[in-house]
């Protein structure tokens, strides 16, 4: 495998058995035990429609053909009738249990899907940053899946057959319990050597659903990033990528169907061999246990009902371990433990620009060291902050806490003088906004895009969020004006023009804490100036902390904060940071030699 492909690790132990995985995953989506004694009444019913056929048969050939009166033919077309309707009522039943079974399932495992994706939503950046995004993708749609389709079928198959089997050995041990015996002898080594391969299968399978996540993560980065691949050159590296994941889903899916293949012709074996027994024996013995020719074709009928789902166990087995190895990945996503919790008597924010305290704030990923370490930082209300640094000092951290993405992992954060765990999710997501650096759009207008800012927002609001960020010039040279479809991600819209209905986005959201985490970072230059006057009227009347990216936002902020190596070590107007000729100094002259000329004040 190419080095630079990431996997998912496999569990060192033995993953839980199937039966554990059921109980936990029904506990998990009680719904699908919704209406199951219906269910069980309707499989006894086709399971009694099954057995009078073999009957009918027999006492046709008995009483009707081979009779002392000879062929009755009356008697022959009632009996025939009789099966006829047995059959459709049998097929009715059948068809009405399928359907009420797969419609149960199909909401329950909807329910299911909305349940992980709505947890994966509630999970910390330190859970997302280590989750590849293609194995949370692969959870919520084709792991589910597979737990779908088991529904469908399997599961009525492991309700239906059962039944079918205890009640047709039944009738069988009535007609001859010595050939019932036989029956029951010669099926019974088929099951140690089925349980065999059920419990390698079920490794098989959890492989296989481990490397379908990794083929999604896979495929998700090369067509994420199809425009970088391109420009790189990087094509043959990214295919070569692409086939390594590819190809390891195939062993996995090689070697599981390797032990389907071997059920599929064991449980062949099996019931040709039950068949030639039941045959061999019944000439044999038959007239001796009190078999005659109808009730020998009789147990013949029956035989072979009975090895019907008996070898049909190898399929459901299959398609049942496919199924737990995913519900084992799904259930596993929902008992991921949720470190923001969310509180249930939040207080509510109050209006207007927000107070900004940390007390010795420190934060670390999961399997790394601190990425912020001992902040201790107070913002006035309606402050414009810039933060700096370099990359990896912890500036983008710090708006993630600020936005509680993630709580501290040690210290706290204090928003108008409350720690901002106690805050209110509704009021803390109205008041405080962030601007992401890769400002986010979703695939519909400019116009819809902007009033997510605010639940209920109308066209007239989003129009004045505009015209309050002097961006009504933009919109009126958009194609369709607000009805512009951005397309997916945004695509359609350079980068400073998504950075602009983001920022109006904001804007119409009205928040009390403004966060632009590097919204200068990538602009053309086309919208520079507008986007500069943008970021300087949404910030007008509230507390704003801005990533800086380019000093210049620094260089015009109310309080610069110098971060590097996770530590705040300064704090000041950007003229005090440059006259202390401390890392901010550093920074700004870096910047400077970098961009233009220093200004002659500076020189010398």
């Amino acid at each position: 495998m190419s080095p630079d492909v990431t996997t998912e690790e496999l569990p060192a132990t033995a993953p839980a058995g199937a039966i554990a995985v059921l109980r936990r995953a029904l506990r998990t989506s009680p719904g699908l035990l919704r209406g199951v004694r219906t269910t069980v009444m309707l499989a006894l019913f086709g399971a009694a429609g099954r057995v009078v056929v073999p009957v009918l048969v027999q006492q046709v050939l008995d009483r009707g053909i081979l009779g002392e009166e000879g062929v009755q033919v009356a008697f022959v077309a009632g009996a025939t009738a009789l099966a006829a309707l047995l059959v459709l009522a049998v097929m009715v039943a059948s068809r009405f249990t399928y359907l009420r079974v797969v419609t149960i399932a199909e909401e329950t495992l909807a329910d299911l899907r909305v349940r992980a994706f709505a947890h994966i939503h509630r999970f910390s950046v330190a859970d997302l940053d280590e989750t590849r995004r293609g194995v949370l993708t692969a959870r919520v749609t084709s792991d589910v899946e597979t737990v779908a389709r088991f529904a469908q079928w399997g599961a009525i198959a492991w309700v239906v057959n059962p039944i079918v089997i205890l009640v047709l050995v039944g009738v069988l041990t009535v007609y001859s319990w010595q050939m019932a015996i036989v029956v029951v002898v010669a099926l019974v080594p088929l099951l140690p050597i089925l349980r065999f391969l059920q419990q390698r299968q079920l490794r098989a399978y959890d492989r296989v659903r481990t490397r379908v996540s990794q083929t999604l993560t896979a495929l998700s980065e090369l067509v994420m990033g199809a425009g970088a691949v391109r420009a790189y050159g990087i094509e043959k590296r990214s295919r070569d990528r692409m086939e390594t994941a590819i190809d390891a889903q195939y062993d996995a899916e090689r070697r599981a169907l390797l032990f389907v293949t071997s059920s599929f012709a064991t449980s062949d074996l099996a019931g040709a061999v039950v068949t030639a027994i039941v045959v061999a024996v019944g000439v044999v013995f038959g007239p001796g246990w009190g078999l005659d020719a109808g009730s020998l074709v009789a147990t013949l009928f029956l035989v072979t009902l009975i090895v019907g789902p008996v070898t049909e166990l190898n399929e459901i087995l299959d398609q049942t371990q496919s199924a737990v190895a995913g519900w084992r990945k799904v259930l596993d996503v929902l008992d991921t433990p949720v470190e923001v919790v969310e509180p249930t008597d939040g207080v509510l924010l109050p209006p207007g620009p927000i107070t900004l305290r940390t007390d010795h704030l420190s934060f670390a990923y999961r399997t790394g060291p601190m990425v912020l370490s001992d902040v201790n930082l107070e913002l006035p209300p309606g402050a414009h902050v810039a933060v700096v640094g370099e990359t990896g000092s912890g500036k983008s951290t710090l708006v993630r806490l600020l936005t509680r993405l993630a709580d501290p992992t040690e210290g706290r954060i204090l928003v108008a003088g409350i720690d901002l765990r106690r805050v209110d999710p509704v009021s803390r997501q109205q008041r405080i906004r962030l601007v992401p650096q890769d400002s986010f759009l979703f695939d519909t207008t400019v116009g819809r895009n902007v009033a997510l800012g605010r639940l209920g927002a109308g066209t007239d609001e989003v129009s004045a969020a505009f015209a309050d960020l002097d961006l009504g010039w933009w919109v009126d040279q958009l194609p369709l004006g607000l009805d512009t479809p951005v397309g997916e991600r945004g695509d359609q819209l350079s980068v400073g023009e998504r950075q602009l209905v983001a920022l109006a986005r904001a804007q119409l959201a009205d928040p009390g804490l403004l966060i632009l985490d590097e919204a200068t970072s990538a602009v053309d230059s086309v919208t520079e100036r507008a986007l500069a006057s943008a970021l300087t009227r949404v910030s007008a009347g509230r507390t704003t902390v801005s990533v800086a990216h380019r000093l210049s936002t620094a260089e015009g902020a109310d309080l610069v904060l110098v971060f590097d190596g996770g530590r705040l070590v300064e704090a000041g107007h950007h003229a005090e940071l440059v006259a202390a000729g401390g890392r901010y100094a550093e920074l700004y002259g870096s910047w400077l030699g970098g961009t233009r000329e220093p200004p002659a004040s500076t020189t010398g």
